[in-house]
């Protein structure tokens, strides 16, 4: 089989590096510890949740994504994080959720694109300790939880034209998952959200080279048990990879994060309490059969740097895929 046929191979498959972009709201899920931004220093969308791949259409049919994602991450002492109406200090968290993301793909054109959608839902375990402040007392706490998170359903729309793909999509957050405001530790986010935006890539079979960017802004709805409401996020996920041989590629990958306008609700002392982060990392990912099946397989990781109101750390995801 020749490179060509290799990379060629590549759109009969839902790349569903994404199938958690479906799910974007992996982020969600994440959401527990001060993971990321906004209120609790939790944001909806997981930074790097797209990478390679990302605007390449599906074949119709049903497919099934499993994600399974680690994350490890750390705030100093100094960095104050919002935790239900106090502040949380020297924050560890470590999260690990077990993605499962159905999706299906209609066998028409809308637009002149193919349509597709997914829904997302995370089995996961979330623990965090901290020096938490709450109306002038101070202590040191920790708490974990098991549960599941929020839903995360999305719907994408895809384009191609010879090796350039284009890819619009929709998602949102429905709060469901195991919440409660007065805990250390979530698997969900407490409030709905939406996030619009679309994804570009290209693929050369030829070459054997691709690279993607998938960018799109959230909006946040306020949370009704904390009146809390989280700033319009922007965010800019990056894949690059080469097909080294007929069924394995290398690349890397890496993300931006902006929160564009502050949250509400939140202590003074945080101020508009805008957050930001950035990762890189590598990947790597194998498409084979099994049983005359083609199966997907992608392995990557972020190191995380130059974050603000937000921990620190890094994660690892590992994907596989197949249709159904």
């Amino acid at each position: 089989m020749s490179q060509k046929t290799a990379s060629s191979r590549t759109f009969r498959f839902r790349l569903h590096d994404r199938a958690i972009a479906a799910a974007a709201l992996l982020l969600a899920t994440i959401s527990a510890p001060a993971a990321q931004a906004d209120e609790g220093g939790t944001s909806f969308w997981l930074p790097g949740q797209y990478g390679s791949f990302a605007a390449i259409a599906p074949e119709p049919g049903a497919s099934l994504a499993m994600v399974s994602y680690w994350y490890s991450a750390q705030a100093n002492a100094n960095q104050p994080l919002e935790f239900d109406g106090g502040l949380k200090l020297g924050v560890d968290a470590s999260y690990f959720g077990q993605f499962i993301v159905p999706g299906y793909t209609p066998d028409t054109t809308f637009l002149g694109g193919r349509p597709s959608f997914s829904i997302a839902l995370i089995p996961a375990r979330n623990k965090v300790s901290a020096d938490v402040s709450v109306g002038g007392i101070s202590a040191a706490a920790s708490d974990k939880v098991t549960g599941v998170s929020d839903l995360y359903p999305t719907a994408q729309l895809f384009w191609n034209r010879g090796v350039h793909n284009w890819m619009a999509y929709v998602t949102g957050n429905i709060p469901i998952g195991s919440y409660d405001p007065t805990r250390l530790s979530n698997l969900g986010l407490g409030h709905a959200a939406v996030d619009i935006g679309g994804a570009y890539t290209y693929l050369n079979p030829e070459t054997g080279w691709e690279f993607s960017a998938t960018a799109g802004l959230t909006y946040n709805f306020e949370n009704s048990d904390t009146n809390y409401q989280n700033g319009i996020d922007f965010h800019l996920d990056l894949g690059a990879s080469k097909f080294v041989t007929e069924q394995t590629y290398v690349g890397l990958v890496g993300f931006a994060y902006q929160q564009l306008t502050a949250d509400s609700g939140q202590p003074e002392i945080l101020g508009d309490f805008k957050s930001q982060t950035y990762g890189i990392g590598p990947q790597i990912g194998w498409i084979f059969e099994v049983g005359g099946t083609p199966v997907f397989a992608n392995l990557r990781g972020y190191k995380e740097f130059n974050a603000k109101n937000r921990v620190e750390g890094g994660g690892v995801m590992f994907t596989f895929s197949l249709p159904l």
